[in-house]
């Protein structure tokens, strides 16, 4: 190798020194890419992640708010705490949780006696609707006041209702828990274990004066009503049943056995046919009128004791009576033939009842039958 000048030896440093400089640019320049492109790769996976969420709480906020009217407002706090999780649900190791929405606590069974006041146009049958009760239990409940009749309820009386269905009462001098359970045909450990009475099992001493409450029991009722007339008897006395009692011996028209409605309004307003109430009580308005629901003969015409205020009753010669009650005036007289569909009075509320309606019995062969056995469908 021959020998060269020293600056064309210097010249040649130079370049291969400027060759070795230019791959630290484009490295710097490749590492510059490789961090814009992670920086838009990490902006656009956090937009995507948002965008998930927001579809996420969309879909979760119509699900809550169709809920919202079952189970309440949606808890602020347990949605902040859900949230984290739905920040790194894709993280193998977290989980999803549902957003939580407060629960309605359900109303626990009363066990306590409450007074209720008589609204106008109240009846027992309707008053036990409310409260979930038979009628039974809130005549018995109130046999100081009602005498076991449900038409002495009136506007502005206070009536006991029981927490349950059974006979509410008052603990006398001398009972016992098996003599009491046997009076009502009732359970002696239905009485101990019933909450409201707040008995000690183990020393179950129940003081005189003291009401108790028997779940299950039940008793016979005194039944106020007037009797069954026949029309060819002597009839039956006014001095006890009331003005409106025909004294009479009657014939006359007889029935075709089948029956219409006795009013224009064919539904309730008031007490259906129960044991405590043997007939249904039929809405009218005041003065509307009231027709014979078959043909037959008036043994019973105008005021009748015992709550039924003005009342006709009418046989009909088959064995079958029928009679209309709290009446505002009557419009025929004893032993008077009718025919089915005539006018015999206008409806009213004269006697024990708290709103205008038709009280309508049905008799056969001097028991009682439900008046919806007879009546044509409404």
């Amino acid at each position: 190798m021959g020998y060269r000048p020293v600056a064309e030896q210097q010249g040649e440093a130079k370049q291969v020194s400027g060759k070795r400089r230019a791959p630290r640019g484009w490295l710097f320049l490749a590492l510059a890419v490789i961090v814009l492109v992670a920086w838009m790769a990490f902006s656009y996976r956090d937009s995507a992640l948002r965008t998930w969420m927001k579809s996420s709480f969309a879909k979760q906020g119509g699900q809550t708010a169709r809920q919202q009217a079952s189970f309440g407002a949606i808890n602020s706090d347990e949605i902040s705490i859900a949230m984290p999780d739905l920040l790194y649900a894709d993280h193998p190791s977290s989980i999803l949780r549902r957003v939580s929405l407060k629960t309605i606590i359900p109303t626990r069974p009363r066990q306590e006696v409450q007074e209720y006041v008589v609204q106008s146009g109240d009846s027992v049958f309707e008053i036990a609707a409310m409260f979930n009760l038979k009628p039974e239990t809130v005549l018995w409940a109130n046999y100081e006041l009602l005498n076991d009749n449900p038409d002495l309820i009136s506007e502005g009386m206070r009536l006991w209702i029981p927490p349950v269905d059974g006979v509410l009462y008052q603990w006398q001098e001398g009972d016992t828990l098996e003599a009491v359970a046997e009076r009502f045909e009732a359970d002696v450990e239905a009485i101990l274990n019933w909450p409201g009475n707040n008995l000690d099992l183990t020393n179950p001493s129940i003081s005189p004066g003291t009401w108790v409450m028997v779940p299950g029991g039940h008793r016979e009722f005194r039944q106020w009503l007037i009797p069954t007339i026949p029309r060819g008897s002597a009839g039956v006395s006014k001095s006890v049943y009331g003005e409106g009692a025909c004294e009479g011996s009657y014939e006359g028209a007889y029935g075709s056995g089948t029956f219409i409605w006795p009013v224009d309004t064919h539904y309730l307003s008031g007490n259906d046919y129960w044991s405590g109430h043997l007939g249904i009580d039929i809405a009218a308005a005041q003065g509307a009128p009231v027709y014979a629901a078959d043909s037959g003969v008036i043994v019973f015409a105008g005021w009748a004791s015992g709550g039924y205020g003005n009342t006709v009753i009418i046989d009909h010669g088959n064995g079958y009576q029928t009679l209309y009650a709290h009446l505002s005036s009557v419009a025929v007289r004893c032993g008077q033939s009718v025919s089915q569909g005539a006018v015999i009075a206008y409806a009213g509320s004269t006697g024990n009842s708290t709103g205008t309606h038709l009280h309508f019995e049905v008799r056969y062969m001097g028991g009682f039958i439900s008046p919806w056995y007879v009546l044509p469908a409404p």
